[in-house]
């Protein structure tokens, strides 16, 4: 059932109000192609939940993080992507976990310093 008057944001999207207006997608690209043209007006936002409401098992959202730019030598950055390559993980991923279990191995080295 398709909508007579439609509304539209200022970026030409638009504006689905109600959760009947999604219609039943059969792939992906049929998904992604009405996503590209319509938003969720304010509407459906006010009927949704917080995920961890709906399905508790979910997940806690991850706390943010920070952007920061850092320079490497480009055959550090060679060597740090092909080993995040032979993980099956981003080379940024690999990274931001070799920085966080030295960081614990440091602060845990600290501690020991600070006990004696």
């Amino acid at each position: 059932m398709e909508r007579q008057n439609k509304k539209l944001t200022d970026d030409g999207f638009e504006l689905v109000e109600d959760q009947r207006d999604i219609p039943a997608f059969r792939n992906e690209t049929e998904e992604a192609a009405f996503w590209a043209t319509h938003t969720f007006g304010d509407g459906l936002l006010a009927q949704m939940r917080p995920a961890r409401e709906v399905d508790p098992r979910l997940p806690p959202p991850r706390a943010s993080s920070s952007p920061i730019t850092i320079r490497f030598e480009s055959d550090v950055l060679h060597r740090l992507r092909t080993l995040a390559a032979t993980r099956g993980i981003g080379y940024q991923t690999l990274l931001k976990r070799f920085v966080t279990e030295r960081l614990y191995d440091e602060e845990r080295r600290q501690r020991g310093r600070d006990a004696t």
